[in-house]
């Protein structure tokens, strides 16, 4: 793989920055998902490998979904909770995947990052950062981290080449969202050395019974809005399956945008879902977030968050029925009929 004179430049003002210091504290964004595994880890061998820094992982929330506890422990990552974690005590701490204070992350927002490796667009409080690498035309952090690790020549094991390559996948629902010739040709450059049994069983993890009861749960409760479908949850123990079943949801033919939501701990957490490459969601999930929430993402995926006040059942409902009229607003259904998806 031709290594791109973006990357080169851009590792050696890395490298400089990282041999700065001894020690790093790499965050991810909460309920990390294989992208963002995979870039952490892809981060943490980069670092020691050209500056000798020993990092440690961390992230908020939970890992719930069956591909991201596979990845894991193929990658044998000691994953640790950020409110465990004291940054104070690291001489760097970088964001990967996500960036400083867009509430999908659980760094303090007192907290100004050394380093922000992204894909997303750029925010303000990014521009604080020391190191800054937003590549918002990327359709994965894992190609950016991949490139980095090529420029560098740093030798990558089995199961990073392989999570790598699945965040890749992951990221773009196999080149069908918002991938680039970068992505393409980054899985191109990963795809023999990537064990394949392994990309198997990380794409295939075994779930329990519970996952398939909240599908009945999430099919039962799915509304038709002409050409776009919503749905709760209700009550969840698992984030990552919200934006698991707004994915399955929009593969229901002849529809335009999904909404998915579900209340976890004290938050209602939503993902959007569009089948164009041009539909704005990351602006449409900044519109239902509100103020009193946060949201964002790109043009054809997005999520957001929006806390909630008592966490009783009588909040849940109101605050789902002004998520779904704000969803309806921003793709311009409010007048259209709701229909029940079954039944």
């Amino acid at each position: 793989m031709k290594v791109r004179v973006e990357t080169s430049k851009r590792l050696r003002q890395l490298t400089e920055l990282l041999q700065s210091g001894n020690t790093m504290l790499i965050v991810m964004q909460d309920n990390p998902d294989p992208d963002a595994i995979a870039s952490a880890a892809a981060l943490k061998v980069l670092a020691n490998a050209v500056a000798s820094v020993q990092c440690s992982i961390a992230h908020g929330g939970i890992v719930g979904r069956a591909e991201n506890q596979a990845m894991v422990k193929y990658l044998d990552l000691n994953l640790r909770p950020v409110t465990e974690m004291d940054a104070d005590r690291f001489d760097l701490v970088a964001l990967v995947d996500t960036q400083p204070q867009t509430g999908n992350n659980s760094l303090p927002r007192d907290i100004i990052p050394d380093i922000v490796i992204d894909h997303h667009p750029i925010r303000a409080a990014t521009m604080s950062a020391p190191y800054t690498d937003i590549r918002s035309r990327y359709g994965a952090t894992s190609t950016i981290l991949h490139e980095y690790l090529a420029a560098a020549k740093v030798p990558v094991d089995v199961p990073l080449v392989t999570s790598l390559l699945y965040g890749i996948r992951s990221d773009t629902q196999d080149f069908g969202r918002e991938a680039t010739r970068a992505d393409i040709d980054a899985f191109l450059a990963l795809y023999p050395a990537a064990n394949k049994r392994m990309l198997g069983r990380i794409q295939w993890g075994r779930v329990p019974d519970a996952y398939f009861k909240l599908l009945f749960v999430a099919l039962g409760n799915a509304i038709v809005y002409g050409d776009c479908v919503a749905t709760s949850l209700g009550v969840i123990d698992n984030p990552d399956i919200v934006g698991e079943v707004a994915d399955l949801l929009l593969r229901r033919q002849d529809t335009s945008w999904v909404l998915c939501y579900g209340f976890y701990m004290d938050m209602a957490l939503f993902s959007l879902r569009a089948s164009e490459s041009n539909a704005a969601a990351g602006s449409a999930a900044r519109k239902i977030a509100g103020r009193k929430g946060s949201g964002g993402g790109h043009n054809a995926f997005s999520a957001g968050r929006i806390p909630l006040l008592k966490n009783t059942e009588a909040e849940r409902r109101r605050l789902g029925e002004v998520i779904e009229a704000r969803f309806l607003k921003a793709v311009g259904k409010i007048q259209s009929q709701a229909v029940r998806l079954i039944g």
